[in-house]
């Protein structure tokens, strides 16, 4: 029988998992690493990280599996959006850390573009609008800011275009990464624009002239790579492509309409479609699968989980104390008591804007708040308020991307870390409105990488790939009185942000 790996390079953890033909996980791998972040509002990593982690799940994944290396046909790579991509110089060596998705140091950039550049050529042309989110705007800020390294690049490589190269020596950057730097890919023709790196002044000689559908074949494994990883040499890597694409993928999101949303570290909804519009305020850029004529159009939440996970390390010690003791997951003890907890947290809304925010605010100096606290609410109101604000910048993403869907599928296939909480797959059902399901298998980009792979080894035909090797449970359907309580409070979330808005930035600009 033969086998193939997928690899997902995430912000906080790499995966690798070795399947065969039918899906069936025969070895899996995990490594956890840290996000810099120097300064406010800026997030980095050194590519040397993710090489690393990428090294030892696979190598782990192999040797775990006890396959015979030449029963190993394909390896795909999946990695976080790697926003302004690596800097290397003409011996590729990184010459300064990845300006990652969550980084927002490039406004004064943003602001130089929206004066300078014919904005409704930009958004004709890449489908997608101005923010520091985007990777243009952070590779103004290096050529700004950071002068030398300038100087001396050659390329700039996103994560898994720079994992493709070391492992394999061939230089090339798949659609979907391309497309989601915005400002200098030409959507409709799937090339960069020479027109707007002329605008920007980029040159376009740093962007590597390859460019290659997710699925398509960058090279063959070196042969000191193969030894280290305990693989063939001359095994074929492909493309890859960006993880919260690759994760609908896996979900089975292979035609129009069909919708998912990705909650881990961040939050992203999306959905396909043939055309986008930069105006209704999501990104765009070309699928992991069939990527020559279907769009990945999605938007989200800088930080979801990563909400969750700053309001358990800073106020939540006792349950944590409890786990340790007990050995239950800290969440679980969490999630029991604030299930009690009425929908809408008894009047309590909390902002997820905790790195400012991306779709559809826009606003890299958008800041987290609870609102509505009184002497009654507990640090369970909090917590399940934390739940429920994520919630609402799904749904209000949800409501800008709909303008622009031909048709959305009756249900929402959710994706990541929070598919672990029942309350919070109940929350979501509740505040959109659509019945949630999950997949049985518990592995997202990782396994669309290695569908791919399988793929493109003719381990499936066209019709499996589509039909996917995901199993779909249904986890939660809305209830109607919760669905009514949190209607209600949505119209009072979507206040919010307009109201704070000029208190947020007074303060930002404070710190």
């Amino acid at each position: 029988m033969n086998y193939v790996i997928g690899v997902d390079i995430g912000t906080q953890s790499t995966k690798a998992l070795m399947v065969d033909s039918q899906g069936r996980i025969i070895a899996q791998h995990s490594a956890g690493y840290r996000v810099d972040t120097p300064k406010l509002r800026w997030a980095e990593q050194w590519p040397q990280v993710w090489l690393d982690a990428v090294e030892t799940c696979v190598a782990e994944c192999v040797r775990a599996s006890g396959v015979a290396k030449e029963n190993i046909k394909a390896l795909c790579v999946s990695s976080l959006y790697g926003g302004s991509g690596i800097p290397v110089n003409a011996d590729m060596q990184a010459l300064y850390p990845c300006l990652i998705w969550m980084d927002r140091r490039a406004e004064e950039q943003c602001a130089w573009v929206n004066a300078n550049v014919d904005l409704e050529r930009l958004y004709a042309i890449t489908s997608n609008s101005v923010d520091s989110y985007y990777g243009f705007s952070k590779i103004l800020w290096l050529k700004d800011k950071q002068p030398e390294v300038w100087a001396n690049t050659c390329y700039l490589l996103p994560p898994n275009s720079y994992i493709n190269y070391c492992l394999t020596g061939a230089v090339a950057v798949d659609h979907s990464s391309a497309g989601n730097i915005g400002g200098v890919y030409d959507v409709a023709n799937r090339c960069w624009s020479e027109e707007l790196l002329a605008a920007l002044g980029i040159p376009l000689e740093m962007m590597p002239e390859r460019l290659v559908y997710s699925d398509e074949i960058v090279g063959g494994l070196l042969e000191g790579w193969a030894e280290k990883l305990g693989l063939e040499p001359g095994m074929p890597l492909l493309g890859g492509g960006v993880d919260a694409a690759m994760a609908t993928f896996a979900a089975g999101v292979t035609e129009p309409g069909n919708h998912v949303a990705m909650i881990g570290t961040s939050m992203c909804w999306g959905y396909l479609n043939q055309k986008a519009d930069a105006r209704h305020g999501l990104v765009s850029f070309p699928h992991v699968f069939n990527g020559a004529q279907d769009l990945y159009i999605f938007g989200g939440a800088i930080t979801a989980g990563a909400s969750v996970s700053w309001f358990r390390e800073q106020f939540c010690q006792a349950e944590e104390q409890q786990a340790r003791e007990t050995g239950e997951d800290c969440h679980t003890i969490l999630e029991r008591s604030a299930a009690k907890i009425p929908a809408g947290s008894e009047g309590l809304l909390f902002q997820p804007y905790l790195m400012g925010e991306r779709s559809p605010v826009w606003d890299a100096r958008a800041s987290g708040s609870f609102v509505g606290l009184n002497l009654y609410h507990t640090r369970q109101h909090l917590y399940r308020a934390v739940l429920e604000g994520v919630t609402y910048a799904l749904r209000h993403n949800i409501e800008a991307g709909s303008r622009g869907a031909q048709s959305l599928d009756p249900r929402l296939i959710v994706v990541g870390g929070a598919i672990h909480s029942d309350l919070w797959m109940q929350i979501i059902a509740d505040v959109t409105g659509y019945p949630v399901y999950t997949i049985v298998q518990e592995v997202e980009a990782a396994l669309g990488a290695a569908l791919l792979a399988a793929h493109r080894a003719g381990l499936v035909d066209d019709a499996q790939v589509r039909k996917g090797w995901v199993e779909l449970e249904l986890r939660a359907e809305p209830i109607a009185e919760n669905v009514a309580a949190y209607s209600l409070a949505f119209a009072d979330y979507l206040r919010l942000y307009p109201a704070l808005k000029p208190i947020m930035h007074s303060l930002q600009g404070a710190s």
